[in-house]
């Protein structure tokens, strides 16, 4: 009898695969962060080669080729996604599942499936499968343990934030940000792009933007207040094709990106650029005391000169707080905002604008005649008012823009804006309050969520830790965290969307310091918001974790190692 080449290639194939049908797992073979909401496990194994193939409908390929290249990298070989013929990893849309960001994965010896309810929800799955792939190939064949999984997130909303204006970070980190955001399903970036210490966004309409305030001519040497100032110009932004270039990156990996555009306060940079926009347009910008130009007396060349724009405003060269804000009585200042919220509004597809409104001084608006002037006409009582005032006037035009706006949890001073979202950073309060008030709260408390703290308690283990803020928060602290104040009734609880942590950079120069910085606390709070409150348990955490410090490795990342000690 004879049997055609097809035949005998099938019977291979089916023989080597079948081996692999009844091979027993362990729990070391699914060590997955974050904690799915339901996981099998099942004998078998998958064999990924040359035979395989991923298919799904033409609205998966961007999934299906993400996958394809994850499982070529891992194999040698290459593998491929089509959306025509038959495949042994099947990517597919199922209506059935209830959650938006939500997902099933079944592996067993012959066949993959991943099904989302979206597309997002599909990408999820494979991030999911990317994990159960082993890091350490003993033979020469790559296998998948059998699993079923149904899986989806408890908050809407999972965050990190990146503050590139007191350093700046070139593209490629940014995009490695994002990669990592989408590794632990987290869906939201959070963009600092304008501060005191530099602005970092081209806006056409304004040159002097980035001409002048995306640079500052020095930077304090040390902890704040520093022992001098190292008198070296610094700085750097992103060009619109560059925003619209990371943007896209992001939006392949499921990630939002959310852009902050600094007001009323931390505007130091664009008031160098543009001195009218603030209360006192002639007075210098206060000069910290260690720097070497505290003897320069404005007016002269030379003070010109260091001053950059030939103004008495610079960009600051320290951290803060500073009196210097945009003026709340000159409608020149909402103009300018506007214009600049016109070119930022088309660059980024989220429904969110953030817009600051934090660590806002109100001492140049307490003597500013145009200021008290704008108190008086909008029968305002007071400078918090006048803030509320701000930020309402920005809301409505961003708004009708069909935008909404997040702000610091400083904005409900004075009243709170009628559709504002809070990040609450000062703990919890203003957030409880904001839900309170029924307005969508994110949760990012400094007690637990600013990455930016040591990751050590005493003085003696912080003397050999890179220079940071201060404070601790440890990776056990972060996971502890749990994001719903106990203070919110059932109702009110709806209104927190979820939790985001932030990392400000006044210390961070490098990347591998950023990178050090957020892992592994970012992974455990990839658990906080994704894993339901009942399958979060530490010491099943912290043997999890330690397969994902393998990926690290795989990854070249610098991470912190202060947890694997123990």
């Amino acid at each position: 009898m004879r049997i055609s080449i097809i035949t005998l290639i099938c019977l291979i194939s089916f023989s080597c695969t079948n081996k692999y049908k009844d091979i027993t797992n362990t729990a070391n073979d699914y060590q997955v962060i974050p904690k799915p909401l339901k996981l099998e496990m099942h004998p078998g194994k998958f064999l990924v080669d040359e035979n395989t193939k991923i298919v799904g409908n033409e609205i998966l390929k961007n999934e299906g080729e993400f996958l394809a290249s994850i499982l070529s990298a891992a194999t040698g070989t290459t593998i491929n996604f089509s959306s025509e013929g038959s495949g042994n990893i099947t990517l597919k849309l199922d209506n059935t599942i209830e959650n938006e960001e939500g997902y099933t994965l079944n592996v067993v010896f012959n066949n993959i499936e991943i099904s989302g309810k979206t597309t997002k929800g599909v990408f999820y799955g494979i991030q999911t499968l990317r994990q159960l792939i082993p890091l350490n190939i003993e033979s020469a064949e790559l296998t998948i343990p059998a699993v079923v999984i149904i899986d989806s997130p408890r908050f809407k909303y999972r965050g990190m934030h990146l503050d590139v204006a007191r350093h700046f970070f070139p593209i490629d980190f940014v995009k490695k940000y994002i990669d990592l955001i989408a590794m632990h399903k987290m869906n939201t970036f959070h963009w600092h792009l304008t501060e005191d210490q530099g602005w970092r966004i081209e806006i056409k309409k304004y040159p002097k933007l980035t001409e002048i305030g995306a640079w500052r001519y020095g930077t304090i040497i040390g902890k704040h207040p520093g022992t001098g100032n190292d008198q070296k110009k610094y700085g750097g932004f992103y060009t619109q094709e560059d925003i619209k270039e990371i943007v896209a990156y992001a939006t392949s990996k499921h990630v939002a990106v959310i852009p902050e555009i600094e007001l009323p306060g931390h505007s130091s940079a664009a008031i160098a650029a543009y001195p009218s926009l603030s209360c006192f347009p002639e007075e210098p910008t206060l000069i910290l005391s260690t720097s070497k130009r505290t003897n320069i007396e404005m007016g002269s060349d030379k003070g010109k000169e260091i001053q950059g724009s030939g103004t008495p405003k610079i960009v600051q060269e320290t951290w803060g707080v500073f009196n210097d804000v945009y003026c709340a009585g000159k409608d020149e200042t909402f103009i300018f905002l506007q214009d600049v919220l016109d070119e930022v509004i088309p660059l980024f597809p989220s429904e969110y604008i953030h817009i600051g409104g934090d660590e806002c001084p109100k001492a140049n608006w307490e003597r500013c005649s145009d200021c008290q002037k704008r108190i008086k006409v909008e029968g305002l009582h007071d400078e918090h008012e006048l803030q509320s005032y701000f930020i309402t006037r920005i809301e409505k035009y961003l708004n009708s823009k069909g935008k909404k706006i997040i702000g610091w949890d400083e904005i409900l001073e004075g009243g709170l804006a009628p559709n504002a979202t809070v990040m609450s950073w000062r703990g919890t309060q203003g957030g409880i309050e904001a839900a309170k008030q029924k307005h969508d709260v994110i949760m990012t408390p400094n007690h637990s969520c600013y990455f930016d703290h040591y990751q050590v308690k005493t003085d003696e283990e912080k003397a050999n830790e890179p220079l940071a803020i201060g404070g601790n928060i440890s990776v056990k602290d972060v996971y502890a965290y749990e994001p719903i104040p106990e203070e919110l009734t059932s109702e009110e609880q709806k209104y927190v969307l979820g939790a985001q942590a932030n990392l400000w950079t006044e210390y961070i120069k490098t990347t591998d310091y950023a990178e050090y910085m957020i892992l592994p606390r970012m992974t455990a709070l990839s658990e906080v918001v994704w894993a339901s409150k009942e399958n979060k348990d530490w010491d099943d955490f912290s043997q999890r974790l330690k397969t994902m410090r393998k990926h690290y490795d795989v990854l070249g990342l610098n991470y912190a190692k202060h947890t694997f000690k123990d």
